[in-house]
């Protein structure tokens, strides 16, 4: 009997229709095109606002439709549905239970999984074992972040890196030894007082002086994660390649977690990867946070082929990091 595998049968994504470029920005903080440009790489996000839709719920709800229209997915077949998120609807409910409901899944379970920009990383492992132990036949990962619920649009460290989006991926078991192949995850807790956000959380809790205070949105020593992002995607990539004796020739994609242009350059470099073998969408789409990598399989899914090589790679808050090799198992 062959081995099961968990691979990824079908995919889905949105974004919001508000695109706030530089140049708005320009009216916002003290900063300017080129500079962000240079810097990040990034020249506009997307952003969501009242009037088109509310929470994370809304964009996760989005991407899964357009994953089970286009793929032909009955939503009661759905075993698990998982969003990986920082900016959950709300504390204690689960915005999985909720986006499950409304997509129709009524068979499913549903919860969420935190762990900053590895989010979805993460949560690829947590699905992937769930259909390699054979107990469930269909998990629906869904990464989707409302980054500019907790963005600080006075702060130009962060307000220029962040946008709003969601991607959708179903995992299904595979006897061709497609779908998930290795992984290397970590997490340094240490890595949590240069990003994050003080209060909300059981530490601080929300009170009048918190808000006062600008204590709800998210902060980071941009120099201190940039360093660590640096090191550490480029080494579990590499590491990943090691371990499963992979040359620059093998790899198909490179499917790199969207922070930051230089940190996904030097992860090409680190790799041996020409750019045409590297996925990017930061330039339209900015830092999505948990979206990140499945939009990037969104935008690309036309040009992956059956039995392509992919190399995953993520870091984020926390600090979490990771790579997972993946082989594609459908041709679009």
């Amino acid at each position: 009997m062959s081995k099961l595998t968990a691979a990824i049968s079908a995919v889905g994504g949105y974004v919001p229709k508000f695109i706030l470029t530089n140049k708005m920005l320009e009216g916002m903080v003290d900063t300017n095109d080129e500079w962000i440009t240079t810097r990040t790489g990034i020249k506009e996000r997307r952003v969501l606002k009242e009037d088109e839709g509310e929470g994370t719920s809304y964009l996760a709800i989005k991407a899964a439709n357009d994953l089970i229209e286009k793929g032909g997915v009955d939503p009661t077949e759905i075993d698990l549905v998982m969003v990986a998120t920082a900016t959950p609807d709300g504390m204690v409910a689960s915005t999985a239970a909720f986006v499950a409901s409304e997509i129709g899944a009524t068979n499913a379970f549903g919860y969420d999984l935190l762990a900053a920009c590895s989010s979805f990383l993460f949560g690829m492992s947590t699905a992937a074992s769930y259909i390699e132990s054979g107990r469930y036949k269909k998990v629906l990962l869904i990464g989707a972040d409302k980054m500019s619920s907790i963005i600080d649009y006075t702060d130009r460290t962060t307000c220029i890196i962040f946008g709003d989006g969601a991607g959708a991926v179903l995992f299904e078991p595979n006897t061709e030894g497609l779908g998930l192949q290795d992984e290397y995850l970590r997490a340094d807790g240490s890595g949590r007082k240069f990003l994050g956000m003080d209060a909300g959380g059981s530490i601080m809790p929300a009170t009048e002086e918190t808000v006062k205070n600008r204590k709800h949105f998210i902060y980071q020593d941009g120099k201190s994660v940039f360093k660590f992002a640096v090191s550490n995607m480029a080494d579990v990539a590499a590491r990943i390649m090691e371990s499963n004796e992979l040359t620059d020739e093998d790899i198909s994609w490179l499917v790199p977690h969207q922070a930051n242009k230089r940190i996904i350059d030097a992860t090409a470099r680190r790799m041996g990867l020409d750019n045409s073998k590297v996925m990017t969408n930061i330039q339209k789409y900015g830092n999505t946070t948990s979206a990140t990598l499945p939009l990037l399989l969104y935008d690309y899914e036309d040009q992956l082929k059956k039995g392509d090589n992919l190399v995953f790679a993520a870091f984020g808050g926390g600090f979490t990091w990771g790579s997972i090799y993946l082989k594609w198992a459908y041709d679009k």
